[in-house]
């Protein structure tokens, strides 16, 4: 399969309406989860017993089920010995991925990399370049086994109802019938790979816009798509959020309602609007003290409703500094009105709206604009004009703002907080040092900004 055909394939009324909507659906019980387990021996080697061989030439395709989707064949290395899954390996000097039709759901994926002969380093993205494993290294001769926890999912909330996509996500990997993972970094070399589908992990959903999307194409990014690498493998997030969405629009389209259709007791969902609610020329626009606060306490009384928790996130604010190099607020009362509900509702707030300020001014209005999708001509293929957004995040910036998010629950969510991992203390006022960042880059690029600034 060519990888490119693969890869880009009045408030109260409304409030009445869509409870009503949510209500009735509250009847409908989701299809029981059904136990499946694959296992994936990678090379050319004996074959471990109970698993299936994955040559490096193997492609995708629907017949098989499952391969690779590059755009040249794989290496298949045989080292010899007598561990058949760490014997053999598949590599490549450029990111691949390998995919595999699977049912809605969870899964645990434990992936196996090494070799006898060399080092190696991985960078493991799932789905639309969702952050999983950063820099994994193994010395000449060591192995490691990384498990990783993917939330697999449709638009399909019943036999008969759908998330309204827009067109635009008809050809994103989040939504597709397959678990999609890109192996990227300098060397990755895969063994095997081993796919449970789990129904006990704790879920965390995420509800928001542009800045908390997993952006499918490279230059884009946003902290949802970079927050599942600070998690341990009993959690799960299931990134929900929309380029150009604020409350109504979120419900309306039926995303509130499919996260209501897989919430469990005990999972979360972050709800992180503000950037569209404010928009007044737009139909899901809502005064910030009656409209926005009525939206979030909707949200809030349906998440409680299903035993889970809600955590509210104020915007993170755009780049735009005043003649002192400080930050403009251009969202208004908004964030305010969100504080408000929080403490009406008592419910966890992450203020990233302060936070997102500490750290842009921190690095100044030169060199916060590493942290936006900042770019000359010719940065990637393809882009013949410059780059210039104050509004959606680099990878780098998304990961900044993952950091926060991460103090965000440690500080107001710690029944969250003790499934993070290697989450040293971030403080905005001392960002990471770009130059010490490093992001293999995905191979699909989009030089047009994502709906919503």
């Amino acid at each position: 399969m060519n990888i490119g055909v693969f890869l880009l394939r009045s408030t109260c009324l409304f409030i009445a309406c869509v409870t009503l909507e949510l209500l009735s659906y509250a009847a409908i019980t989701p299809r029981p989860d059904r136990t499946l387990c694959l296992k994936f021996d990678m090379g050319s080697g004996k074959v471990e017993i109970g698993y299936i061989q994955v040559l490096g030439n193997m492609m995708y395709t629907e017949q098989r089920g499952y391969g690779f989707v590059s755009r040249e064949p794989l290496q298949d290395i045989d080292r010899g010995g007598k561990d058949r899954l760490r014997r053999d390996f598949c590599t490549s000097h450029k990111a691949f991925y390998f995919v595999v039709d699977l049912p809605e759901g969870n899964y645990k994926i434990n992936i196996i990399s090494g070799d006898r002969k060399g080092e190696t380093k991985s960078t493991i993205k799932a789905e639309s370049r969702r952050l999983m494993l950063e820099n994994i290294m193994t010395a000449r001769g060591e192995f490691q086994t990384s498990t990783i926890m993917i939330n697999v999912r449709t638009p399909r909330i019943h036999d008969t109802t759908f998330i309204r996509l827009k067109p635009r996500e008809l050809n994103y990997l989040n939504w597709d019938d397959k678990l999609t993972l890109e192996f990227n970094n300098l060397r990755p070399c895969v063994n095997a790979i081993e796919i449970t589908k789990v129904d006990s992990v704790k879920t965390v959903f995420l509800a928001g816009n542009s800045t908390v999307t997993d952006q499918e194409k490279e230059p884009w990014a946003a902290w949802g798509q970079m927050i599942p690498r600070f998690f341990n493998s009993q959690v799960v997030i299931a990134n929900f959020a929309e380029s150009g969405e604020a409350l109504k629009s979120f419900v309306a389209e039926r995303r509130l309602m499919k996260i209501m259709s897989l919430i469990r007791p005990g999972d979360y969902v972050f709800v992180a609007f503000g950037h569209n609610d404010q928009k007044s020329a737009g139909s899901a626009y809502v005064e910030p003290f009656s409209g926005y606060k009525e939206m979030l306490k909707l949200f809030i009384n349906e998440i409680r409703a299903k035993e889970a928790f809600p955590v509210l996130l104020t915007s993170v604010h755009r780049r735009k500094f005043d003649e002192k190099g400080k930050i403009i607020n251009t969202h208004g009362d908004y964030p305010e009105a969100m504080r408000q509900v929080a403490q009406e509702e008592n419910a966890p707030l992450i203020d990233l709206h302060e936070m997102s300020a500490v750290l842009y001014e921190a690095l100044g209005v030169d060199a916060s604009k590493k942290l936006f999708v900042h770019y000359p001509a010719n940065s990637f293929p393809g882009q013949d004009t410059e780059l210039k957004d104050d509004s959606h995040h680099s990878p780098y910036g998304a990961y900044e703002l993952a950091k926060c998010v991460t103090e965000g629950i440690k500080a107001n969510v710690p029944g969250l907080a003790r499934y993070l991992v290697d989450t040293p203390t971030f403080n905005p006022v001392r960002p990471d040092p770009v130059e010490d960042w490093y992001w293999p880059v995905s191979p699909v690029f989009e030089t047009i900004k994502p709906e919503g600034h």
